[in-house]
């Protein structure tokens, strides 16, 4: 089936609880529109949407997959109605691929809400109608297996309307007659005004349009009732799904959201897209933007239309079809292309973690790299390198998604991977508002960050903003911080668990003309979250966050008793209870550390009749945070890869300062004192304004005094560090030394005693006892390596390695050679060592001259060479009182000390 332009296109999605009949609803649907010539069933593993090995055997709908089909007039009795193209997704109902499901919501149109006419609304149903609720996005009911159900079609509706809150109304009087019957009308004026206004009026009384808008507006809902797997029904629900929708309108100009990822059966990558404005043409380039703020560039090689497993091709797309596209290579889930805007913060994320290792003869890189192109089509893995454990995590919901990742990654790859036990994933959030200061200025670098961290609402993830104004701190720095805070999981400072629920306001920053790169202020900021976290913690506002669920126990009246006194142990609420002749149902919320493999025990006591369903209710404060804590034994001020001090010049030396005494040192005044002081507010766009400013700083004469002096200050320690400015330039010398009588400090004066050594060329016969080298540095500082590079990096770096190896041996000094891992495919970071040589290769957001400033600032007690041809290793290292030796002179030595070998030998 191609597009057709001329009729109505709507998307529209099928969700339900796990066994409610979504599947055989979708399979009954295409049967009856024509699309597909015989009827699957899920428990005969020949369902035509559940197409895959995992599916059929587990019976269950794993991966989302879309179909498309036509109503026709002809198709029910809605003669003359306007046709439609419909395109369905038919998404997982088992709550541990609901990750999977919500990706689909960013798309859809409508939903189509599947409820059991036998079980009711159960657990998951009600979460899925409150996410639909927040998105906005009108619903449908179907009520399935009506033949089975012993309840009439009031009690259901009435259940209907209480449970979900919704004006859920039968339209099976309207399906098929000529008029609209008055029983129907007073259902549907009874949740909607306007339609009650349209009767009371003199008008010629309520249209399909009128009920189609109240639809869209979410105050009723059309149910039908009906069998799936008998088809009885599935007339009425196309004649509604005909009259009774609304296709959106789109703008001219382009815009798509990806919502899925994909390799065919071909081994082509699919990006499954929906238009959302403009056209999409074959060979034509686009730009895609990920959530990380990363963009892409891509052409589209080919437009597929699919259904089930099958598909046509297309030369085009117009606004509102949803099709598969190939030559995306760079594409993830929750990319947006041209004009369309990122979706929200997703409702439901896994947080059970995993351990993942592969056969002992697959190497952990291999591993990871099979991993992260899962992840490419399942973002919610989350796939990560643990560098303290040397060990991957992943992110999952259940042991049932679990199952099915080892059953892929056999598959796929061929191998048999071994997982961890599961631990919850806590995470971490403020109760109180600080201003977290980062500062970057070890030599030649200058970043200053002031970022206010105050708490937000559950489940918003971390909200960014800024009061900036851009006279203070220009446009594109203001950007570069905000992408630094977007970019990295910040951890939190109880247990070491991420971050969430807090709103980052960049409230004031600075920069230097001549000497701030975009990697100082990623320093900067990164050290001011963590500086306001600590804040937090020392207040005791720093909070402790674990996933909870909504629970529902169906159970024998007499086991009740047993089941309360067990969720309250759990740290549980009990928010319902329902008793029904012999059989009782509790509800309520119950910590996911404490539910977990509880349905065994509920079996056991139960003797099999009890039953329990939990879907994920978010995050809350942990009702056990202080075991937590105190067994998660984490240290924040021992977290080097997360520090919360500031880098400060002293002396022409770098300081660390402790993230208390950075106000003492801070060059901007606290922006927060003076918005709590009033005299800075918001206005109505968001920004702060001030009555008066100076610089960064408004306020009292002494503020702006105070603000001044640190101008002057601030620019002393740069003419010291580099010289005055001369002509509007910088004068690009080595660091100014200056006299010895004018240094008094001992330890600068021996960094420039060894410093005059090093620059004389004098190396003694007794090496310094620690060597760190700069890994690729080196490597392209000698011809051989450098070449050798352009062919095999990994052959050139072994070779360079060896010898380091020799060298080390020989001169019995011990050597550390770092590499930036950014340079290899997941820069995940590791440390090894290579034949009595430490090499390192740093993750990939932490380049090489940040791992070497960290060692050297570490190191005391004994002498320090840093080998690297550049400039900012080398001012960088001399500052933490390392000498320097550029990459050519150590090419020299390593051949010098070579030569001694041979002629020992």
């Amino acid at each position: 089936m191609g597009i057709n332009n001329n009729e109505k296109r709507i998307t529209i999605g099928v969700l339900a609880h796990v066994d409610a009949g979504k599947t055989t609803l979708s399979e009954a649907i295409l049967y009856r529109t024509g699309e597909i010539r015989r009827l699957g069933r899920v428990d005969h593993g020949d369902a035509y949407l559940d197409d895959s090995e995992i599916e059929r055997n587990r019976g269950i709908t794993v991966f989302s997959k879309q179909a498309r089909f036509r109503i026709t007039p002809e198709l029910s009795a809605a003669a003359s109605r306007e046709a439609a193209e419909i395109t369905m997704i038919d998404t997982p109902g088992h709550v541990d691929f609901a990750a999977e499901m919500e990706r689909s919501l960013s798309v859809i149109d409508y939903a189509l809400l599947v409820v059991s006419g036998s079980e009711g609304v159960q657990a998951h149903t009600r979460t899925l109608h409150r996410i639909l609720s927040d998105k906005g996005i009108p619903v449908f009911v179907f009520i399935n297996k009506m033949d089975i159900a012993v309840r009439k079609k009031e009690e259901i509706l009435a259940e209907l309307a209480s449970e979900l809150g919704a004006g859920a109304a039968d339209f099976g009087p309207v399906c098929g007659a000529s008029g609209m019957p008055d029983d129907f009308i007073d259902a549907v004026t009874l949740y909607s005004p306007e339609l009650a206004e349209i009767v009371l009026g003199d008008g010629p009384g309520i249209t399909d349009a009128d009920i189609a808008a109240a639809v869209r507006s979410g105050q009723i809902v059309p149910c039908v009732f009906g069998s799936a797997l008998k088809l009885e029904g599935i007339e009425d629900l196309l004649e509604i799904l005909a009259r009774f929708t609304v296709e959106p309108e789109y703008g001219k100009e382009f815009g798509a959201r990806v919502y899925k990822v994909t390799n065919a059966e071909d081994g082509e990558r699919l990006s499954f897209i929906k238009v959302t404005g403009g056209e999409l043409k074959v060979r034509e380039k686009v730009t895609g933007k990920s959530r990380n703020g990363a963009e892409w560039e891509a052409k589209v090689n080919q437009i597929r239309l699919y259904s089930g497993s099958k598909f046509v091709t297309a030369e085009s797309a117009a606004a509102g079809a949803v099709c598969a596209v190939t030559g995306f290579t760079e594409a993830v889930p929750g990319d947006v292309l041209g004009a369309e805007i990122l979706p929200d913060h997703p409702y439901i994320e896994p947080f059970m973690i995993y351990t993942v290792t592969g056969p002992e003869d697959r190497d952990p890189y291999l591993v990871m790299k099979d991993l992260k192109k899962l992840e490419e089509e399942d973002p919610s893995l989350n796939v990560k390198w643990r560098e303290d454990t040397h060990e991957i995590e992943i992110r999952i919901m259940g042991q049932v998604q679990l199952e099915v990742i080892s059953t892929i990654i056999e598959e796929r790859f061929g191998y048999k991977a071994e997982f961890g036990t599961g631990k919850v994933l806590y995470l971490e959030t403020v109760s109180g508002r600080y201003e977290g200061v980062g500062h970057f200025e070890p030599l030649r670098h200058y970043a200053e960050v002031h970022l206010i961290v105050e708490p937000e609402e559950r489940g918003s993830g971390i909200v960014i903003s800024s009061i900036t104004p851009e006279d203070e701190l220009a446009r594109n720095w203001q950007r570069l911080i905000m992408t630094h805070i977007e970019e990295k999981e910040h951890l939190g400072v109880l247990t070491g668990s991420p971050l969430t629920d807090v709103r980052i306001t960049l409230a004031a920053g600075r920069a230097h003309d001549k000497h701030t790169s975009g990697g100082d202020f990623r320093e900067a900021t990164y050290r001011a979250v963590r500086n306001a976290l600590m804040q937090a913690r020392e207040d005791g506002k720093a909070v402790l966050l674990e996933p909870w669920y909504d629970y529902e126990i169906v159970l024998p009246a007499q086991s009740v008793g047993r089941a309360m006194t067990d969720i309250r142990q759990m740290g549980g609420t009990q928010d319902e209870l329902e008793q029904t002749g012999d059989t009782a149902k509790v509800r309520g919320k119950v910590p996911a550390s404490g539910i977990s493999g509880y349905q065994q025990v509920l079996t056991g006591y139960t003797a099999g009749e009890g039953k329990l369903a939990c879907t994920p209710a978010g995050y809350a404060e942990c009702h056990d945070a202080e075991r937590v804590i105190e067994e998660a034994g984490y240290d924040p001020e021992r977290d080097v890869d997360n520090p919360a001090d500031s880098v400060f010049v002293s002396h022409g030396a770098t300081d660390i300062v402790k993230w208390y005494d950075v106000p003492e040192h801070m060059h901007i005044g606290s922006v927060l004192r003076r918005l709590e002081a009033g005299e800075t507010h918001y206005n109505d766009a968001g920004r702060a304004e001030t009555a008066d400013r100076t610089g960064s700083v408004s306020g009292s004469k002494e503020e702006r005094a105070r603000a001044l002096a640190a101008e002057k200050e601030l620019k002393h320690i740069f003419e010291m560090t580099y010289g005055t400015e001369r002509t509007g330039k910088v004068r690009r010398e080595a660091r100014v030394i200056r006299p010895a009588e004018e240094r008094d400090d001992a330890r600068n004066q021996e960094i420039r005693a060894k410093h005059t050594r090093q620059k004389e060329g004098v190396i003694k016969e007794t090496l310094p006892p620690l060597i760190i080298v700069d890994g690729y540095n080196l490597i392209y500082a000698d011809k051989y390596t450098a070449e050798l590079a352009k062919e095999d990096i990994g052959a050139a770096t072994m070779y360079i390695l060896e010898r380091l190896s020799n060298f080390s041996g020989y001169r019995g000094t011990e050597v550390i050679a770092v590499f930036d891992a950014y340079k290899l495919p997941y820069g995940i970071g590791s440390e090894e060592d290579y034949l009595g040589v430490k090499v390192i290769y740093t993750a990939e957001d932490e380049p090489a001259d940040i791992r070497i400033g960290i060692i050297t600032s570490e190191v005391s007690g004994r002498d320090v060479y840093v080998v690297s041809s550049d400039v900012l290793v080398q001012q960088d290292s001399f500052g933490h009182g390392a000498l320097r030796i550029s990459s050519r002179e150590f090419v020299e030595t390593l051949a010098k000390t070579e030569d001694e070998i041979r002629a020992q030998l």
